[in-house]
């Protein structure tokens, strides 16, 4: 159920003003309130004063004046709602003279509107608020050296902008001077809107602007989320399809028969099929999962995890299993020279590296790069480079072609020698990647390059699996050997390695075809074809990445392991709410059903059950916003906090 267009506020509070008019009437005319209560008991269709008609007419039309027309487009295009069935409800209760009845389901109904309105309201207000992250204002260093507070979204890329300790950064940028703790940020690094600043001031030179930042495209993209529904949505939608229809079928079968094959009352009857009208209004049904998936997705961005739609918030609860790249996932991704072992003299040798990874933004290659500044080597890029996915590139320097590539590459070009294969061995079987260099009559030489485990990786292992999913794999396109030694450190039992783009992909299909539901981690980059194959794909530190989050259906915004199995505990606990309130609400539907069939419900009592429904679900799902950063898997390991600098606030 959609809200209305605008939200009944005031014709609510006139309709139940005007309720409350006529029930006061009504005691002072037959001079006792108590009376008037006794209009909550059931049904009478005595006649009444004009202005106790008045005002029980007025509470009916305001509060169906938001029902009426779409109950009206409802009828004309064959596809009845709970529009419809409250307006049938409402006319027929009119129609007995049941005013008091007609008047009090008009207005509670028109309150689970303005309920329901709210409710999704609050939640996506929790999305927005994530905007709150980012300050409105930034302190504009001028060039004259002054410092001026400007509004964020008057500034301009390529301004400078000063943050100082312990304030939050308003602007995607780089770091021109000073050192803070932003991700232990340095000079050159750079940050994003949202995040806080540490100790030190610093001067940051904007990369874009307020509209365009990270924090403002993710909020974006939460929002369009909202739009892909969930199975369980989309089930509810298609049973609401059928099943009120039959209800209305359902409704004329119990005012005509009873009367034609028993000989019961009309006037009794028609009021039961009025009650079941009102009763069988989906009303908490169709409310209770888009304010879950609602909540569930505002839970996740406080978490620093976007999630692209409902679709995606259902399916990590039912993984069987997940692929995780090594470079930049289960590792740091910030690769560093450990060995040079050439023919040639050091700097010759990372030279040559050096010019054919000039342009290429690879860990391995940002590695050899650093390597060659700081040794204080000059640098000059290849002519004609040409990248062998997966294998290394090809380039020519000073008129001479030279490559650099993997091991298996140099088995490729046959110059494979055993030398080269022996000491390539011992640096790989210590968990160190080799990268060879040379051209087509010899070997110039070998670079062994270390990287890191995420500190937080092994423990996400031990809570995943504790969370009940039992393969874990490990995809590499590094060696064997090193990929062993990484997935030995972090607790992965699978590991398959030498994998180029393809075979990635072709490793993710198998999984899914064995497994069913298969997630894939990945950097958002290199391994978005994989991530596409995987039923769901993960994208590490997205926050630095505009790809990661245009690839991904799953980002972690801050490059936070221990997310994954606190989203595979949310993903839980919101299926878990759904089926709570789908039964529930089911469950009063059938209570009052038996109940009308044998005479002991009233109109009153069952739009104010139904109301109580949506209440009740309402409640249940919203406790999902209250989702916490640290929780525990089924094993009790508790997954550790997300420090001050993720999205959640």
């Amino acid at each position: 159920m959609k809200p209305a267009g605008a939200k009944p506020n005031g014709a609510l509070t006139f309709s139940g003003l005007s309720l409350f008019v006529a029930l006061a009437y009504h005691g002072w005319v037959t001079g006792s309130f108590s009376e008037a209560l006794r209009l909550f008991g059931g049904h009478g269709g005595a006649a009444m004063p004009m202005p106790e008609t008045v005002a029980y007419g007025l509470a009916i039309a305001l509060g169906a004046r938001y029902v009426v027309v779409k109950a009206w487009f409802s009828a004309k295009s064959l596809r009845p709602d709970m529009n419809l069935l409250m307006v049938i409800a409402v006319t027929g209760a009119v129609g007995i003279g049941e005013l008091f009845e007609a008047a009090a389901i008009s207005f509670l109904f028109a309150l689970s509107l303005l309920l329901e309105s709210w409710s999704v309201g609050r939640a996506r207000r929790a999305i927005a608020q994530l905007l709150d992250l980012a300050p409105p204002t930034v302190r504009l260093k001028l060039d004259t050296g002054e410092e001026n507070e400007v509004a964020a979204e008057s500034v301009v890329v390529g301004s400078r902008f000063i943050v100082m300790p312990g304030q939050r950064i308003p602007l995607d940028g780089v770091i021109l001077e000073g050192s803070s703790a932003v991700n232990q940020a340095q000079t050159g690094a750079e940050v994003y809107a949202g995040t806080i600043n540490g100790e030190g001031a610093i001067e940051i030179e904007s990369t874009k602007g307020s509209e365009d930042s990270t924090l403002a495209r993710i909020i974006s993209m939460i929002e369009e989320a909202q739009g892909r529904r969930a199975e369980a949505e989309q089930w509810v939608e298609k049973f609401a399809r059928i099943y009120t229809p039959m209800v209305i079928v359902l409704a004329i079968a119990i005012f005509v028969v009873p009367p034609l094959v028993f000989g019961g009352a009309w006037d009794d009857w028609f009021y039961r099929a009025l009650v079941l009208l009102v009763i069988a209004c989906p009303c908490a049904l169709v409310i209770s999962t888009p304010v879950s998936i609602v909540s569930a997705l505002a839970a996740s961005a406080r978490q620093g995890v976007l999630i692209k739609g409902g679709i995606y918030i259902e399916q990590p609860a039912h993984l069987k299993a997940i692929a995780f790249d090594k470079t930049g996932t289960l590792t740091r991704g910030e690769p560093a020279v450990s060995h040079v072992m050439n023919g040639h003299s050091e700097a010759e040798l990372l030279q040559r590296a050096g010019a054919l990874e000039a342009r290429s933004a690879h860990p391995l290659a940002l590695a050899i790069l650093e390597r060659a500044k700081g040794s204080g080597i000059e640098v000059s890029a290849a002519s004609d480079v040409k990248t062998l996915p997966g294998r290394g590139v090809i380039g020519n320097i000073d008129g001479e072609e030279y490559w650099l590539g993997s091991h298996r590459y140099l088995a490729e070009r046959g110059q494979e020698t055993e030398d080269i294969t022996s000491q390539t061995q011992a640096l790989e079987s210590e968990g160190r990647t080799v990268v060879v260099v040379g051209n087509a009559t010899h070997i110039c030489g070998l670079i062994a390059l270390a990287d890191t485990i995420r500190p937080a990786a092994p423990a996400m292992i031990a809570a995943l699996r504790a969370s009940g999913i039992e393969h874990l794999i490990m995809l590499t396109g590094d060696n064997t050997a090193t990929g062993k030694v990484i997935a030995a450190q972090v607790g992965i039992t699978e590991v398959r390695a030498e994998l180029l783009p393809e075979d990635k992909v072709a490793a993710v299909e198998a999984l899914v075809e064995e497994y069913g539901m298969v997630a894939m981690v990945g950097d958002g980059v290199n391994d978005a074809p994989a991530m596409a194959r995987a039923s769901f794909g993960i994208a590490m530190g997205a926050m630095g990445s505009d790809a990661a989050i245009e690839t991904a259906d799953i980002a972690l915004m801050t490059d936070d392991l221990e997310k994954l199995p606190w989203l595979i505990s949310h993903s839980k606990r919101t299926l878990a709410i759904i089926r709570q309130n789908i039964v529930f609400s089911l469950g009063v539907k059938a209570i009052f059903v038996v109940l009308t069939f044998a005479g002991f419900a009233s109109l009153l009592a069952a739009i104010a059950a139904d109301l109580g429904a949506s209440l009740l679900v309402v409640a249940n799902a919203m406790r999902l916003l209250r989702a916490k950063s640290a929780s525990k898997s089924a094993s009790g390991a508790k997954v550790i906090k997300s420090d001050q600098n993720a999205l959640a606030s």
